[in-house]
């Protein structure tokens, strides 16, 4: 059964659609932050944990949430091997993972509502393989990413 792991700061109405439409879709759903909890949880420590659950091949993929999504993808964006992108609409999520190979969706609690949340999820996840002319550059990216790898944020 394909895994996902789901976390949201807080309990956004797409977060809570996102574990619900992923189960009927047959997904493994693995709930952290405040779908755990019940309450509020600070952005970067929700993040972080998605994130090293991709990075370790624990999930297939993650969804992460908060206010706008902008802190959540900066924070899994620190994890290496993580490639998060903040998708508030269903083509932006087919492009992430067609074309970036994508494996953390990033949404907006504020802008995305249950409905547009089942739109992105079944944009994201209609694309079965990364667009073979992009291969090279997804090669290039985890490149990068491993070569900053322990740096600490120094170039």
């Amino acid at each position: 059964m394909p895994r996902a792991i789901v976390g949201s700061d807080d309990l956004y109405a797409c977060a809570r659609e996102a574990v619900e439409h992923l189960r009927r879709k047959g997904f493994e759903v693995v709930v952290v932050g405040a779908l755990k909890t019940g309450k509020p949880e600070p952005w970067p420590l929700v993040a972080r944990e998605v994130g090293l659950a991709v990075a370790r091949g624990e999930a297939d993929f993650g969804v992460v949430v908060c206010y706008t999504g902008t802190g959540v993808s900066i924070a899994a964006n620190k994890i290496p091997g993580v490639r998060a992108a903040l998708c508030n609409d269903p083509e932006t999520a087919r492009g992430a993972r067609l074309w970036n190979d994508a494996n953390v969706l990033a949404m907006s609690g504020r802008l995305v509502t249950d409905i547009l949340a089942r739109e992105i999820i079944d944009a994201w996840l209609s694309v079965k393989a990364p667009d073979a002319s992009e291969l090279e550059n997804i090669e290039r990216l985890k490149s990068i990413d491993g070569e900053f790898r322990g740096s600490k944020g120094r170039a």
